[in-house]
């Protein structure tokens, strides 16, 4: 069970494009979702899923737009929630920006988009590139003649075209990492994990299949082998649909036949204790009428490391009035609108 319509709606909730997948939700129903949204918002109990009766509303905000997804009975929430983030994926590969006055000036693409994204309430052809072989900004001629469909939308290989040639054949991968830490008012650490990204870009011929190898845990323990290396255990792994999944449950090999381009090949998450690259020490004295706080930033990665674009967010009264700060490296902005102090320091240390 999958999506009944989707709604793409302005800021006050007013519907700009519709498609009605299914027809067992009235369409009219969408008018009961803004006051339920700020209704649920007033009582604080603002959710990602909205019910009246035995509709149900899933939704998104993107810029000034609200993606809806309408229902009925028991849908699968999570696939829903990955088509609406998918569309709008796909509609900023077209459209750049997606907002209300982009939807407005190309209707009719985001008409024929709807009708290829899904049928019947159930996500199809969701690759913006394939999208972009047969359904374009520019206007179409009339041509005589049998239709052809895109080998791409009936081959197994639905997210690479067929006959890709290149004068020279290069893979760039790059491993993108971030670190989210809790630290208490001690110091000590509570948690930390290791979020991270694999991004290909793809310059290969015809239709290669690639394989890629991590020192992952369990990997060898399932080979018996003795790692020489450190080892991580990959947590919510999340694959790009062109991976074989039988393959990496079986013997853990990332194997797959890649999209042409820059696309991202998995996500995962790492527990493991991180010693935090930028420790931050803060100190606050109070006075009957002025706070003043002394924060200290100390880099704990290696002498030859730089850290590039540094943003240290200080946390200020929501009552302050015109804060005057003093920094050593870097500058600094009040931002009252977020109740915060910016701290920018381009080059640390």
């Amino acid at each position: 069970m999958s999506a009944s319509a989707v709604f793409i709606l302005d800021v006050k909730g007013k519907p700009l494009i519709s498609r009605n997948y299914k027809g067992d939700v009235a369409m009219s129903e969408i008018e009961h979702f803004m006051p339920l949204l700020m209704q649920r918002e007033e009582e604080g109990a603002l959710a990602p899923l909205l019910s009246r009766g035995r509709v149900h509303f899933l939704w998104i905000k993107h810029s000034n737009l609200y993606l809806v997804a309408t229902t009925l009975k028991n849908a699968n929430a999570s696939l829903v929630y990955a088509f609406l983030y998918k569309t709008v994926e796909v509609f900023s590969e077209y459209f750049k920006e997606l907002e209300e006055e982009s939807i407005r000036d190309n209707f009719v693409i985001i008409y024929e988009l709807l009708d290829e994204l899904m049928d019947f309430g159930f996500p199809q052809t969701t690759d913006s590139k394939i999208l972009q072989e047969y359904i374009t900004q520019q206007g179409n001629k009339l041509e005589t003649g049998k239709s052809r469909v895109p080998p791409t939308v009936t081959n197994a290989v639905s997210w690479r075209s067929e006959g890709i040639k290149y004068k020279k054949n290069e893979v760039f991968i790059d491993v993108i990492e971030s670190v989210n830490l809790l630290v208490n008012a001690n110091g000590s650490v509570l948690l930390s994990e290791i979020v991270g990204t694999i991004k290909l870009k793809v310059f290969l011929s015809g239709m290669p299949e690639l394989r890629l190898g991590l020192n992952d845990r369990v990997l060898f323990e399932l080979t018996g082998q003795a790692a020489r290396t450190s080892l991580w255990e990959l947590e919510d792994v999340k694959f790009h649909q062109c991976v074989r999944l039988s393959r990496f449950d079986n013997d853990r090999t990332i194997s797959f036949i890649p999209p042409d381009g820059d696309f991202e090949l998995m996500s995962y998450r790492l527990s493991t204790q991180v010693k935090p690259l930028i420790w931050i020490e803060s100190v606050i004295e109070k006075f009957h009428s002025r706070v003043e706080i002394m924060v200290k930033a100390k880099g704990q990665f290696k002498k030859q490391s730089v850290a590039n674009g540094v943003e240290i967010s200080v946390p200020v009264p929501s009552d302050a009035d015109s804060p005057r700060f003093k920094t050593s490296v870097g500058s600094a902005k009040y931002m009252p609108e977020k109740n915060v102090v910016i701290w920018n320091i381009k080059s640390f240390p």
